[in-house]
């Protein structure tokens, strides 16, 4: 089964405490870092992920592009990131796919879950990709473990033959 993550972009920068001090001195930085938690969530989950910002914070207006996998969407002039949103549900919904929609509005939580999408809190969001950051260290740390331990102890005499074998001594 398929599973996609839809994000409504400033709400959860909104709602997260870092990324909601970090707005309103530098709104790019705060997006780019958002993007870059989505990515390690998106590694780690499997969930294909998009996230959709409203084009009236932007220049760059109705673009789409990719960053780390990520799809990062910028809605049309006259288009809100819910309107996208809600729009994706009804394009992406088959039987064969689950989708979450992260946003902490309660009339688009409500308006998603009847188009058939499941709601995901920007508090749950944020758990979750706390969470996918733990699980990536502790792979990386037993990654790390097991590279050390292919090394095969040998006795001093098995060494010491074996580098004789390597200057050529017989």
């Amino acid at each position: 089964m398929r599973s996609i993550l839809l994000v409504d972009g400033y709400n959860i920068i909104g709602a997260w405490p870092e990324l909601r001090k970090l707005k309103d001195t530098d709104l790019e930085l705060a997006r780019d870092l958002l993007v870059d938690k989505l990515a390690e969530y998106q590694a780690y989950s499997g969930d294909i992920v998009s996230v959709i910002f409203d084009a009236h914070m932007v220049s760059g207006i109705g673009k789409t592009y990719r960053n780390h996998r990520v799809e990062v969407i910028y809605t049309k002039k006259q288009e809100t990131a819910d309107e996208r949103i809600e729009r994706m549900v009804r394009e992406l919904k088959r039987i064969d796919t689950t989708i979450h929609v992260a946003t902490s509005d309660f009339a688009e939580q409500s308006i998603i879950f009847g188009s058939g999408a499941l709601r995901k809190s920007a508090r749950e969001l944020l758990t979750e990709t706390e969470m996918a950051t733990k699980g990536i260290k502790k792979m990386v740390e037993k990654t790390k473990k097991q590279q050390k331990s292919t090394h095969a102890y040998l006795s001093e005499e098995l060494t010491e033959i074996f580098e004789k074998w390597r200057r050529g001594d017989r």
